[in-house]
This record gives structure tokens, sequence and C-alpha cells, in this order.
């Protein structure tokens, strides 16, 4: 019989399609397991879940008639995590830890950890919406603990900037209906040059698929990301820092199985680990892994998760995307300049998200990134300048957007 994946997704995610399309290439019988009113993929593949009780969860799980055909268990996104690790030790499959589960999916508690275990963390604090700045050194970044994509990121040089840094992403985070707004997280700003990793752990042994570099000076005041390249320009030397010491962290924490993605910076040769996330990378960023390995990351996690051998497919010398920037807010009229973009030698695709008469957002406070560059080429050199070429040649006309007062 062949083995299958349970796979579990929250309603509407925008990964489990890129994970049901993995699976179907690769052959791999997957068996979807989500909540919410959205449609199943099939009846014969979706398993409808109760996304407000692990406990039912885990019994409509255990009932499946195919249950010890399930070889492994894939969880899309951070709310998923938890749950995905229940399945498995019901399953008795390969899982990371609770603890670990934990740490990766709580900023809070991923800066507990590193502080409790001495590895290189930013000095933090929790504030409250009213707070105490007494003990706060600055520069310092203040951030929630439940927003993604650098939403809510603000750096603050004095404490006139802390309050209203605070006030604002309160106001933020009730626009979210994120619940009660009680603590933010308050933090030392770390300076120098941050990168990001996406990396698969097997048997508790990490492997980095890529290290993006970030070019872009992110020194606030707010932290939207914009563009990633691969491989990074930097020493073969730091290259191998970088992956050992994610090793001893992923190690410690109890992280043994399936994909991670880490945020870091280097401070005079120093890693700082930032935020690590037992998930992979977020957005349509993930294309730039299948540049750089020739398999999609979807299709490596799948393997990995049923240890099946990893197909040997042509890779990019270099590649990147950038993430286009929110400089203009408004209510988007269109886009011009796309297929100009498109034309620019080394971009390998635009992609533009957002249509007309949406509601365009700078950070802190943005939503999701209006669209994407990707580009390939024989150095990350040529690669970067591809992506900032294809920008220049698009604008996004927008209208002014008036609040009513009533």
């Amino acid at each position: 019989m062949t083995p299958s994946i349970l796979l579990i997704a929250p309603d509407r995610s925008y990964r489990t399609g890129s994970y049901i399309k993995a699976a179907n290439r690769l052959e791999i019988p997957l068996r979807v397991a989500s909540w919410g009113a959205s449609d199943l993929p099939s009846s014969s593949l979706g398993l409808r879940i109760n996304g407000a009780s692990d406990t039912e969860s885990l019994k409509i799980i255990n009932e499946l008639n195919d249950r010890s055909l399930i070889k492994a268990v894939v969880p899309t996104d951070d709310v998923t995590v938890d749950l995905a690790r229940k399945v498995g030790e019901m399953l008795a499959l390969p899982i990371n830890s609770k603890i670990a589960v934990q740490v990766s999916t709580d900023k809070l508690a991923f800066r507990e950890f590193c502080r409790d275990h001495d590895f290189r963390t930013p000095n933090f604090q929790l504030s409250s919406i009213d707070p105490n700045h007494e003990s706060v050194a600055f520069p310092c970044v203040a951030k929630p603990l439940n927003l993604s994509g650098s939403r809510g990121v603000i750096r603050c040089n004095n404490r006139e900037e802390l309050q209203a840094a605070v006030d604002r992403i309160g106001n933020l985070l009730q626009e979210e209906q994120k619940g009660p707004v009680r603590e933010i997280l308050v933090e030392d700003f770390i300076a120098g040059d941050e990168y990001s990793v996406d990396a698969i752990v097997s048997n508790s042994v990490v492997e980095i698929l890529a290290i993006f570099e970030k070019p872009d000076p992110l020194h606030g005041p707010f932290f939207e990301e914009t563009i990633y390249v691969t491989p990074p320009r930097i020493s073969t030397g730091l290259t191998e820092q970088i992956g050992n010491e994610l090793q001893t962290v992923c190690a410690a924490i109890g992280l043994n199985e399936g994909p991670i993605h880490v945020e870091l910076r280097v401070q005079n040769n120093e890693i700082w680990f930032l935020e690590l996330a037992s998930r992979t990378i977020g957005g349509r960023c993930g294309r730039i892994i299948e540049y750089q390995t020739g398999v999609p990351l979807e299709e490596l996690v799948l393997i990995n998760a049923l240890r099946l051998p990893r197909p040997q497919k042509n890779k990019s010398s270099a590649s990147g995307v950038m993430m286009i920037p929110v400089t203009q807010e408004g209510v988007l009229r269109r886009v011009e300049g796309i297929n100009k973009a498109r034309a620019v030698e080394g971009v390998v695709d635009v992609e533009i998200d957002c249509r007309e008469g949406e509601i365009l957002r700078a950070w802190p406070e943005g939503g999701p990134y209006p669209g994407f560059i990707f580009a390939t080429a024989q150095s990350t050199d040529t690669v970067e300048y591809a992506l900032r070429a294809s920008y220049k040649c698009l604008k996004f006309v927008t209208a002014p957007l008036f609040q009513s007062k009533c």
C-alpha cells in the first residue's frame, strides 16, 4: 500500500493549493484536514476537522479508515503546527517536541528561550499599552506578538517615539480584531546586516536550502522587506558559521523535523537570531527555493516527510525576489509598465496581485504586498540589478482615500 501524508491546514490557507499540486506531481496520496466554511480539495481527500477543538479534531483523524497508511503529518501555517504535533504523537510519527512547537510559533517564547539558553538575542520586555518606559534602552523596536510580515514593527529613538509606536500598534491590533490589546514586545535594536534562512530538518539534522541576503538596509523606522537575493555575498566562513549556529539552536529547541524559516542579523561577525518559525517562507518567496534547488519548496517538504530520494534538476546560479513596496497609499486605479518590467533581462516574472479599487497601505500598517518580481542570473549582483531595474518600470496610480466622518 502506498504511504500517504496528512496535511493540516487552516481555512483558506494560500499554501494548501501548492501542497496539493506538489503531491500530485510526486504522485503521493495526500489527505487535507482543514476547517472553516470553504470547500475542501475533494470529497475523497478532504477531511473536515474542528478548528476550535484539538480534541475533536484528533478524534476525527483517529477514526480514519486509512490511518495506518499515514506516514507523515505536515502543517501548512503557524496555527496548525501544534495540532500537527499532536497528530504525530497520536499516530507515532516523527514530530518536533512540545517546547519546539511553542518556541517556533511564539515570538516571546523564542526570545525567552534564547535568553535562558545563552543564545544571542535582543534584550526585551513586555510593555503595556500605557507603559512605563523607564527601563527601556534606545534605540529600541516595538512589535506586536501576533502579526507577521514586519507589520506593526517600529523603531523608536526616544520615549516620545515609543509611546507613539505603542499607540499605533494598539490601533492596528484593534483594527485587525486580534482580541484585547494588552501587551507588545519592546526589544533592543540590533544594528547589522539582515539575512533570512530557509532549511529543512530531517532526523534533527539541518539542511540549509538558501540563505537570503537583504541588500536594502533595515534600519527603520519601519521594516518592510523588499529584496531577497541568494546566494548571499558573504564569506564561506560566515556561511558555515550560520549553518553551525542554526544547527545548535535547533538541537537545543528540539526541532527534529520539517521546514524552518529563520530571520537573523550579523553584527561584528556575531549572529543574532531574531525569529525562528517551524514552517516554510511566506508569500510567493518560496519560488526562489525552486530556482536554487531545482525542486519546488512544497515538493522538498513532502519528499523529506516520507524520506524519498530527491530528484536532481537544473539549478540557477543566483536568483532573487522583490516584494513590491507600497510607496503611494490610496485606492488603486491601475498599474502601468508591467510589460516593460517583465522585459528586463534576467527577470523571470512580474506578478501583480492587487486589483483596481483595492486600498494600498504602507508599512507598518501595510497588508499584503501588491506584487512580486522574480529574477535569475549568473551572479547575485546581476539579479539585484535586474530586480531594481524592473521595479523602476512600474507605476502604481492611486486615488486619495477619503475617510468618512459620519
